[in-house]
């Protein structure tokens, strides 16, 4: 294990506990391999990258699994848990408030919670200007604020062009400024990453309403206004697409894919998930076991990209 002011790094069945925000003065680079396990318990703005293998993170929004490929950001109060599998490889950044302002100024968007895809294209940039960043850092610790914001600065623009797509739904956001669009659009964030870590059950708009401190009728109708759906559609739509996940890829029987997924009965599932993807769950299955690659060797990119500490 690795452990200092900068960097956190957490390999081969460890368990790490992150509970110190005092000194953090721009960011601190985490990385989780093999096995290893680490919690993230004080409330800082975190973003991760999988790099390759597996990952399971528990936060408050609910529970996550991560691929090759996925990222996933949570906002201070989510105090993630992540845990990799055998080969898995994850790299986390958090980053102070100073940071993310930092951020707002020069995109004109902040950092958001929330979860997606790095383009393969992408994949390879994004890796070099992180390690890039990290290496500068850690070569210039007693350097000012601002010439640590300035040598971070490629990476968080690279990491902005990642939330491109969320933050082109900013201006839909009710508010006179930048800045209370910016927080109306977190807290919606927070709730969309909620529905999406609780795929096994149906969320109530209550509990959406009082995780983001709105009116359950504010908060629907602005839900709606952002992501032209309401947060019951989307709950639905995200619990089926848990489903076809559950059908590719385990061995679950459809009734227990169903029950996964929140649905009461076996009919209510059927009925959905034919209205939403056009077939049955048992021809989708099918359909998917054709389709499905042969499983490709693992390639070491990721290891020489970041350039440290996994041996």
């Amino acid at each position: 294990m690795i452990m200092d002011a900068q960097h956190v790094w957490a390999d081969r069945g460890q368990s790490v506990e992150l509970n110190d925000e005092q000194g953090l003065v721009d960011a601190r680079w985490l990385g989780v391999s093999r096995l290893a396990n680490l919690r993230l318990g004080a409330p800082l703005f975190s973003i991760w990258l999988q790099i390759r293998g597996n990952a399971n993170v528990d936060a408050k929004e609910g529970s996550f699994r991560l691929t090759a490929g996925d990222w996933i950001a949570f906002e201070r109060e989510s105090q993630p848990e992540l845990q990799t599998d055998r080969m898995g490889l994850t790299l986390g950044l958090v980053l102070s408030a100073d940071v993310l302002r930092n951020v707002t100024q020069s995109q004109g968007h902040g950092l958001f919670a929330g979860r997606g895809r790095i383009p393969k294209g992408e994949r390879t940039i994004t890796l070099r200007l992180w390690r890039e960043a990290m290496q500068s850092q850690l070569r210039t610790t007693h350097a000012t604020t601002a010439s640590q914001a300035r040598l971070m600065q490629p990476l968080l623009m690279q990491l902005s062009l990642l939330q491109r797509d969320l933050a082109s739904r900013l201006g839909r956001c009710p508010g006179r400024s930048r800045n209370r669009k910016g927080q109306v659009f977190g807290r919606l964030q927070r709730a969309r990453l909620f529905l999406e870590g609780h795929c096994d059950r149906v969320v109530s708009l209550t509990e959406l309403a009082d995780l983001t401190s709105f009116s359950s009728w504010y908060f629907s109708k602005t839900f709606h206004s952002i992501y032209d759906e309401s947060p019951q559609a989307a709950s639905q739509r995200m619990r089926l697409e848990r489903a076809c996940e559950l059908l590719a890829g385990t061995s679950l029987v459809i009734g227990e894919v169903g029950a996964a997924c929140g649905f009461d009965n076996a009919c209510s599932f059927a009925r959905a998930f034919r209205s939403y993807t056009g077939m049955t769950a048992s021809a989708y299955r099918e359909q998917a076991r054709r389709a499905a690659p042969n499983p490709a060797n693992a390639s070491n990119v990721a290891r020489k990209a970041v350039g440290f500490a996994y041996t």
